[in-house]
């Protein structure tokens, strides 16, 4: 490695710890590098390659006769088509077949796997999901072992090469053996020959090269690559002597990657528990005169803590439970009382026609939250003059109709995207309550645990979208501030009401029913005031949106800056 190379690596560390994934694409530079013949010196006294592969041909002749493996088909030639590019002297192109016995191992049927092979003695079994990702160590702990007289399986031997051939995980799940295993089909082992580290065949795995010839080999609808393919995938190979010093220097170099992901994880926790005390203090203030310190507060702490957007959601949820606990305003003396608003409420709904809501007791003791005196506790169905209903979910078509379906993911944010709807052959009449007008809250009926229950408020023109059967609809009363109170549902305290109350939690789909939501509890302020929260929130959510426009700019620039960097090596 000449004196620039080094140089230049030596920014990258630098560099790496502020950039998103720079620490990886270091890791994958050190490799780059290293499979260029750029990481280590090379020496003129090693042996050549030419003399290794000679003495591998020799190992494998000898190894077919005494029937150990069985000869190795003819592979292709290396063409300079085939080679990604420009080794330095005294290197070599070659398939990897021809450096190592590759073979793969043996399906168990999960029945067979419990009944005859858990808890077993003998060979541990490896399957995909006990590989990591090149650096993690084999799982060897399963639970899962291959009685040692039982034929049929294949072993891969101590310090023997694996990787995946099959499925999400092909060609980048891979790892080295410190024991002999049998392990499944999916997997490939490549015990290599002429005394090859297997730490070197494992880096030239993980290197960005092979991984896009890998890419290039895979086929077929689940994505795989076939033994035949795979030991034709070309490999560049250094002198025997250099593989130790490449693998050495590797080594070290990952091991200083390691330090550098160990800080930056234990700067990122520090910064997320300095965050998370300032939001607790933030949120412990009181009522008493406090919106303006909690306002001070906010604005002081726009600073160093939001360089991540972890810490721009926190502070999202905590301007919500500000909202809702009174603490973003005043409470002014001079607005109409609360108990005059429950009556126009009430009022709007006789009028309507609406029953009058289930006698629902709300103890504000069993809230995690308090608010003002002057404010008032409502379950959400005393506030509605329509819903919630479910909507409906036909089949979509691929040509544009009169219709558009909403898709979840319309809503899933907390704020409504039109972009993620579908077209639908069926005709829904105008008068049909499908169709959404403005001002409709519509909530995730199911969803998986972290979006159920998650409302937006719908604003546009009527009868341009109907929703999905997985949302409810329903619209507050005219007397109330719906931007108010769809942030109230949003607020955490209301995610975790519903979030308890839905069923099928352990499955992929939990879902909440029209009681659980009508029960949700509202805290209503002064009708002035709930106009004057949502203003409030809506400058704190543009401040939180420039917030994130200024973190991916930064996380943007500091990309730029690390691959101008790579690109000089």
């Amino acid at each position: 490695m000449n004196k620039q190379t080094a140089h230049l690596l030596e920014q990258h560390f630098d560099t790496a710890f502020s950039a998103p994934n720079g620490i990886q694409k270091l890791r994958e530079l050190i490799l780059t590098l290293a499979m260029q013949g750029k990481l280590v010196p090379q020496e003129p006294r090693d042996a050549p390659v030419s003399q290794l592969l000679k003495g591998i041909e020799a190992e494998k002749r000898r190894l077919v006769k005494e029937g150990k493996i069985k000869a190795p088909k003819p592979l292709p030639e290396i063409t300079s088509s085939d080679a990604p590019y420009a080794l330095p002297q005294g290197w070599q192109w070659v398939r990897l077949g021809s450096v190592g016995n590759i073979f793969n191992g043996n399906s168990i049927n999960a029945s067979e796997k419990e009944t005859k092979y858990a808890g077993a003695k003998g060979l541990p079994y490896i399957a995909t999901k006990d590989v990591g990702y090149g650096f993690d160590p084999l799982d060897y702990e399963n639970g899962i072992c291959i009685p040692v007289d039982e034929d049929k399986f294949r072993v891969a031997h101590k310090d023997a090469v694996l990787i995946c051939a099959e499925g999400g995980s092909a060609g980048k799940k891979c790892g080295l053996t410190d024991r002999d295993i049998c392990f499944g089909n999916k997997l490939f082992a490549n015990e290599l020959y002429g005394q090859i580290p297997s730490r070197f065949i494992l880096y030239a795995y993980l290197s960005p090269v092979f991984r896009a010839s890998f890419a290039a080999a895979m086929t077929g609808i689940i994505g795989g690559v076939s033994i035949a393919k795979f030991v034709e995938i070309p490999v560049p190979l250094p002198p025997l002597a250099e593989q130790h010093r490449i693998v050495a220097k590797i080594d070290q170099l990952m091991a200083r990657c390691d330090a550098l992901e160990n800080l930056r994880n234990a700067r990122e926790e520090k910064r997320l528990a300095i965050h998370a005390a300032a939001l607790s203090q933030l949120l412990d203030i009181t009522g008493n005169g406090g919106s303006g310190d909690a306002w001070a507060f906010i604005t002081q702490h726009f600073g160093d803590l939001y360089a991540v957007k972890e810490n721009v959601a926190e502070l999202r949820k905590a301007i919500l439970h500000l909202a809702i606990t009174g603490k973003l305003t005043e409470q002014r003396k001079d607005d109409l009382p609360v108990k005059e608003l429950l009556k126009k409420i009430k009022s709007e709904r006789t009028r309507l026609l609406i029953r009058d809501a289930a006698d629902v007791q709300i103890d504000s003791r069993n809230l995690s939250y308090s608010i003002p005196d002057s404010w008032a506790l409502l379950p959400l169905d005393a506030t509605l003059i329509s819903g919630p209903t479910n909507g409906y979910s036909p089949k979509a078509v691929d040509y544009e109709t009169k219709v558009k379906s909403l898709t979840l993911s319309a809503t899933t944010s907390g704020v409504f995207k039109g972009e993620y709807s579908k077209f639908i052959a069926d005709d829904i009449p105008a008068s049909s309550d499908l169709w959404l007008q403005d001002g409709d809250i519509l909530v995730q009926r199911g969803n998986t645990i972290e979006y159920v229950g998650v409302p937006a408020i719908y604003r546009g023109k009527p009868n341009t979208y109907i929703y999905p059967d997985l949302m409810m609809k329903l619209r507050v009363s005219t007397e109330l501030d719906n931007d108010y109170v769809c942030f109230a549902m949003s607020a955490a305290p209301s995610r975790d009401f519903l979030r308890a109350r839905a069923s099928g939690t352990s499955g992929t789909m939990p879902k909440i029913n029209q009681k659980a939501l009508t029960s949700l509890p509202i805290p209503i302020p002064p009708l002035a005031e709930q106009r004057q929260i949502v203003k409030i929130i809506y400058k704190l959510m543009q401040q939180c949106d420039q917030l994130e426009r200024q973190i991916d700019a930064v996380n943007l620039k500091t990309s730029e800056l690390l691959n101008a960097v790579m690109a000089q090596v």
